[in-house]
């Protein structure tokens, strides 16, 4: 995940009351998302339905409490030919999710007023790819998901976090990336590769957004997961490595905050924690022997 850890290969602290700490970073390990590709979606432009009585009495049958305005944006918009594609083939739950997620965006849009970089965003439902991609994983993963095929759910979900891991979708990528974690806990015939997956993703979510504590929980149980597994990632790495890495970064920003709250003899702790795991890790390291 870009940007979600230093890019810089020395890591140094500073305090009135220790030395300086010069930790070498290891090399940067890619993310688990960077390793899928979101496949290229060829799906056809779904033909506009033109009997707008028929439309409206398909709604009316199908979408409680929608008002005629409602009903008119529907009948009027693409995202409305995604809908009622969801709704004729039998998946109210896709078209359930999408609505939401679409309320959500127009909420967060609200929420962050004129001028701020989502409001000259295009709204979700104006952008036909976008809302393509949505229709073919959502409905995928709801079709796994009755036959309690999880494994298949969990492949759909994590590919849409991926199609929308750039800057201005991050709220989608990690709403799936939350969904990925809930799915995870139900596939039982992996070894639980896939929940460590998800424990990875979900600290590197918390890890962007501030919560280095919470992001030290699943990196982890990511660790733990991984321990005396051979799972790799497509550059060979182990998953353990790169458990230890994320530990390793997650530890030395939880330290760096305790030293600017004063709170020494903890960060002490956990400055040799991160350091226990670049010897997990296999690392070269410098620390400074008055440190130690």
């Amino acid at each position: 995940m870009r940007g979600a850890g230093p890019r810089c290969h020395y890591y140094k602290f500073r305090m009135s009351t220790l030395p300086p700490v010069l930790i070498q970073c290891p090399k940067r390990h890619p993310s688990l998302v960077e390793q899928m590709v979101c496949p290229s979606i060829k799906l056809a432009r779904i033909h506009l339905i033109k009997d707008k009585d028929a439309i409206d009495h398909y709604l009316a049958m199908n979408i409680k409490g929608l008002s005629k305005q409602e009903a008119a944006a529907y009948r009027n918009s693409y995202k409305k030919n995604i809908c009622i594609d969801m709704l004729r083939q039998g998946y109210h739950k896709s078209f359930s999710e999408l609505f939401t997620l679409i309320q959500k965006w127009n909420a967060l849009r609200k929420a962050a007023g004129p001028g701020s970089a989502i409001w000259q965003q295009k709204s979700l439902e104006e952008q036909p790819d976008k809302l393509d991609q949505l229709h073919h994983f959502l409905t995928r993963a709801e079709a796994a998901q009755r036959a309690e095929y999880y494994e298949e759910v969990y492949n759909n979900q994590l590919n849409l976090a991926y199609c929308f891991n750039n800057t201005e979708d991050k709220w989608l990528r990690n709403y799936f990336y939350e969904q990925c974690f809930s799915t995870a806990q139900l596939i039982k015939i992996d070894g639980r590769k896939k929940e460590a997956e998800a424990h990875a993703n979900m600290g590197l979510v918390n890890e962007e957004q501030g919560q280095f504590m919470k992001a030290a929980e699943h990196y982890e149980t990511f660790h733990q997961l991984t321990l005396g597994r051979m799972w790799n990632d497509e550059t060979g790495h182990t998953y353990n490595s790169l458990a230890c890495e994320h530990l390793w970064r997650i530890y030395t920003l939880l330290a760096d905050k305790m030293l600017e709250n004063k709170e020494h003899q903890q960060a002490i702790k956990t400055l040799i924690k991160a350091f226990e795991m670049t010897k997990k890790g296999g690392w070269k390291i410098t620390l400074s022997h008055s440190f130690l």
